[in-house]
């Protein structure tokens, strides 16, 4: 099929990724063989963005989408994140952003990828121990040295993206944006609209609440969601009635809905969008991919935008 395509600031990528955490950590227990054919099947279907960070599965993501582009690179927008050191037992975290640690950081990513450029570099978090014009220098100078082709940032507000802006042009900021996470429009839209910057929205499913899939009360020990405080009990159970209900009128899933309300956002507010959201099953990815397909109204917005407001819990 072919999908859309959005310009990140001269990088050109599909206008849906593929968010490949989920296949190292965090949502139970990953298969290695079904996240290799969840990818190429991304990539026959025209996904060219893929996204992972070196802290995923403490570099096994990185390994994993490595050995699955090993022989179709010039496919992939490839995109990567570093500046979490994560301890692996406690979990504790630490953002690091000194200029010796980026250019670790970047060979390491390169090496567990088995590829001789990044197409997308994001620092993960503002970090700790650096300001950011520091670390958005080491970043150029990547670009430079030809390690890297494009810079990200992720989680920032408006005024630390100025900052970076200033030190070396930003192709996109990713963070969590969804029908129930609008914290961007409030955050960062601004300098994204002034600098022409792009979102790239991670967990736009609201890690899988949306799809009205998840039993909560069944997740593995292994999932985080467990202690996430909004799958606690059945507090946002009529947001996903209320998602449900718009994709029953219009004979689409859930999912297809809550990614077409994260599309259409982009018009609205005016600002390229291009959501990753990330799955590690071929049925999912390829549900997902068809919500570029639908299209939702004026009426359909109207129920959907104000479910933001009735979330019960923080994101974490």
């Amino acid at each position: 099929m072919s999908i859309p395509t959005v310009d990140l600031g001269g990088l050109t990528v599909s206008a849906q990724g593929l968010g490949c955490m989920g296949m190292s950590q965090s949502y139970g227990k990953g298969d290695w063989d079904e996240s290799i054919t969840t990818i190429h099947r991304a990539l026959d279907l025209g996904v060219s963005l893929l996204d992972t960070a070196n802290v995923y599965g403490h570099g096994h993501n990185e390994v994993l989408l490595g050995r699955a582009i090993h022989d179709r690179r010039d496919r992939v927008q490839l995109a990567t994140k570093f500046g979490i050191d994560a301890e692996p037992d406690t979990g504790a975290r630490t953002i690091h952003g000194r200029a010796a640690y980026v250019r670790r950081s970047c060979d390491a990513s390169l090496t567990r990828l088995g590829v001789d450029h990044i197409d997308l570099y994001y620092l993960h978090r503002p970090p700790d121990d650096a300001g950011i014009e520091e670390t958005v220098g080491a970043m150029a100078e990547l670009v430079d040295a030809g390690k890297v082709r494009y810079l990200g940032l992720s989680e920032v507000d408006d005024a630390l993206l100025r900052r970076a802006y200033a030190v070396h042009p930003i192709a996109a900021v990713q963070s969590e944006y969804s029908l129930w996470t609008r914290d961007p429009e409030t955050t960062v839209l601004a300098a994204l609209r002034d600098l022409g910057v792009a979102l790239v929205p991670f967990s736009p499913l609201g890690r899988g609440f949306l799809t009205g899939t998840v039993d909560t009360t069944s997740l593995g020990e292994r999932d985080f969601r467990r202690t996430n405080p909004r799958f606690a009990g059945d507090a946002n159970q009529a947001i996903v009635d209320a998602v449900r209900a718009v994709a029953e009128r219009k004979g689409c899933m859930p999912a297809q809905v809550a990614l077409a309300w994260v599309h259409g956002q982009g018009e609205r507010l005016g600002i390229p969008i291009v959501p990753i959201p990330g799955t590690k099953r071929v049925s999912w990815l390829e549900q997902n991919i068809a919500a570029l397909d639908v299209v939702l109204d004026n009426a359909d917005r109207a129920e959907l935008d104000p479910l933001a407001e009735r979330v019960v819990g923080a994101r974490y």
